[in-house]
């Protein structure tokens, strides 16, 4: 594609050099660049591109996207931009040629529920023998390939690349989890969705946001950039906050406890599934939620919301719903052979940790015993929250490592410890993680539950900047497996 093409109408600041060269891809890591792509010089949290842009040419660039002023280089075109993220986004729009037109984008954006909500959602369309992709949490999937993903929702390059490849196998409909960062920082910004779907709002990524507030404000940039519906949960006080808002859009709102356009009620919890009946305007049908918890409930009616909107057939949902498989570390029982009741939750913020524990309390025979941590280098203010809430419903808390990052794991626990001794749960501190989850099984009875929070699908431990291997599931079941 013609250099000149892929900017546009963009609003750049200067050019030098001809804008005539065809170029053969967009990349911001250097060490990916190969003859005559397009180089984008990002300036990011960790590194600066402009210190890599003698290392692109090297490779083989020849034009180089910047935001300073750099000398100017003999057959390398130049083009100065106010916000080279922004830039990004625009111009891999532009190279991939807007791939998101050619399937229904459903986009997702809340604190908790958006994984678990995508794939009802997916499950739905399949039974509906439709071919559906999703960019998620867990990772990309196409069809049926699983692909890995590096963040929720990844740069506006890698996006564009995925949803090429979607639009390649004929994806009918395409799910995206959109996170606060991916809206604050411009990646889908040349993005248009069809669908936005709001799960509910609180505090988390505040060491980012600063004030809930603008939290909200960035997940709000979702709702402006649909075409079709938005679909909010009406329980949720910024869910109400948005349905007041001058959105372009019609919306359609769901929940439990007020009213909304579609609603559960005469709801009926289990330990292994949810039996409810649904309220569609005047039309009542019982449906059963093959997940327990009032959570994963709310994530089921925003998937209905959505199914309904395209027309797919009631028995389909319901079918779905029924069937559906458990989604890997979202509230998921691990089976083994001495029958212990171990559940892996990917719960890391204060309102899903309380969210699980007092659902699986409903079902405690035995004591509630959760294991769980915080994450270094993110906001710190959550940690005594955490601690007092899993004091408050649980009955024994270990207090161990979650992704530490670059901060000292005692420093952590130290700080969630400070919230536990406001309650009087019993607690113990096991900086190992693995010796944290081998102390809990070893010290259950056959009625008691354990709730290991926070890493759900996750299969490394982030230590001092580097991801080492660590599969909760498999530690769970060798521990038991050696009792």
């Amino acid at each position: 594609m013609k250099l000149k093409d892929i900017i546009g109408l963009y609003p750049v600041v200067n050019t030098n050099g001809s804008l005539e060269k065809t170029i053969t891809g967009i990349e911001h890591n250097s060490k990916n660049i190969k003859k005559d792509n397009l180089f984008i010089a990002q300036k990011g949290s960790l590194y600066d591109g402009h210190n890599f842009i003698k290392d692109a040419i090297k490779r083989g660039a020849s034009a180089i996207v910047v935001e300073d002023d750099i000398e100017i280089m003999e057959d390398i075109t130049i083009i100065k931009v106010h916000n080279s993220l922004d830039a990004l986004a625009y111009f891999a729009g532009k190279y991939y040629n807007l791939p998101w037109r050619q399937m229904e984008f459903i986009g997702i954006t809340g604190t908790n529920g958006k994984t678990t909500t995508s794939y009802i959602l997916r499950d739905i369309f399949i039974n509906n023998k439709n071919k559906v992709g999703l960019i998620g949490t867990i990772g990309a999937v196409i069809g049926d390939e699983k692909l890995p993903l590096l963040n929720t929702t990844p740069d506006s390059l890698e996006i564009e690349r995925k949803l090429v490849q979607m639009e390649k196998a004929n994806i009918d409909y395409s799910i995206m989890e959109v996170s606060s960062h991916a809206l604050n920082l411009r990646r889908v910004r040349y993005i248009d969705f069809n669908i936005g779907i709001f799960t509910n709002l609180s505090p988390e990524h505040l060491d980012y946001h600063k004030t809930m507030e603008n939290y909200f404000n960035s997940k709000s940039k979702l709702f402006s950039k649909t075409n079709k519906f938005n679909i909010i949960n009406a329980d949720d006080s910024y869910g109400d906050r948005l349905t007041k808002e001058n959105l372009k859009v019609p919306f359609i709102t769901y929940g439990i406890e007020k009213r909304a356009h579609i609603r559960a009620s005469d709801i009926e919890y289990y330990l292994n599934k949810t039996v409810f009946t649904l309220n569609i305007l005047n039309k009542k049908e019982k449906m059963e939620l093959n997940f327990p918890g009032k959570f994963n409930l709310y994530n089921a009616l925003a998937a209905i919301s959505c199914s309904i909107i395209y027309g797919i057939d009631l028995e389909i949902i319901k079918s779905s719903l029924k069937n559906i498989k458990p989604i890997s570390g979202r509230l998921e029982f691990i089976e083994n052979d001495k029958n212990l009741n171990v559940i892996i939750d990917f719960a890391h913020t204060p309102n899903g940790l309380e969210e699980t524990l007092k659902q699986i309390k409903l079902f405690a025979i035995g004591r509630l015993i959760v294991v769980f941590g915080a994450g270094g280098d993110r906001d710190k203010e959550k940690r005594s929250i955490m601690g007092e809430l899993a004091g408050r419903h649980s009955d024994l808390a270990i207090v161990t490592s979650d992704n530490p990052r670059t901060e000292d794991p005692l420093n952590i626990i130290n700080d969630i410890i400070k919230g536990i001794k406001k309650t009087n749960c019993n607690y113990i501190e096991i900086k190992d993680r693995k010796k944290a989850i081998e102390y809990a099984i070893n010290s259950c009875d056959k009625d008691d539950i354990i709730l290991l929070a926070g890493k759900g699908h996750e299969k490394f431990i982030e230590i001092n900047g580097e991801k080492l291997p660590f599969d909760e599931k498999e530690i769970v079941l060798n521990t038991i497996k050696s009792l």
